[in-house]
């Protein structure tokens, strides 16, 4: 059996609060989602939970638990990120280990964590969904399997599935 956790970053934001655009397009994504979820994530952002409200209202599902709020799926150092960002030209993990590898790999560890702690919590055969932040996603995937995966644009996500203990990644537009 398998355990699956998709992880999709917010939709098109101003601050903390989704544009009229990002509303559209977490809806719009909402609508071809077909998945149900068993237990459903915010990093705590408020546009990280408006996301799923959006995503939750397009494809009318239901989340029996309810949205919980995590915050090791937010960064306490986003600044540091963005510098890095900033110094590498590029969003990619590799990118962002060349100008400093400690963030990555202490980040990566922390997510990896949650992102492992999260499988632990599904039964098998079950599916979670974890709204947050790129590069967030990408260092939990990359802490987790090794594996780096593309940067994520908004509202995009991959999804990661474990079964007798191996990964396999996917993309999610």
């Amino acid at each position: 059996m398998t355990k699956s956790v998709e992880l999709r970053r917010h939709t098109a934001a101003d601050g903390d609060v989704l544009t009229a655009e990002g509303v559209e397009a977490a809806v719009g994504i909402g609508g071809t989602l077909t998945a149900t979820y068993d237990i459903v994530i915010s990093s705590g952002a408020q546009r990280a939970t408006q996301t799923i409200a959006c995503l939750l209202a397009g494809s009318g599902g239901r989340v029996g638990g309810g949205v919980e709020v995590d915050s090791r799926w937010r960064s306490d150092v986003e600044e540091r990120w963005k510098a890095a960002y900033e110094a590498a030209g590029a969003g990619d993990i590799e990118s962002f280990r060349r100008v400093d590898a400690d963030l990555v790999d202490q980040e990566s560890r922390t997510l990896a964590q949650a992102l492992s702690d999260l499988f632990e919590r599904l039964a098998e055969g079950g599916r979670a969904l974890v709204v947050g932040h790129s590069p967030m996603h990408e260092a939990a995937v990359y802490g987790l399997t090794g594996s780096a995966v593309d940067p994520l644009s908004k509202g995009a996500g991959v999804l990661v599935i474990q079964e007798s203990g191996s990964y396999e990644i996917q993309p999610l537009a």
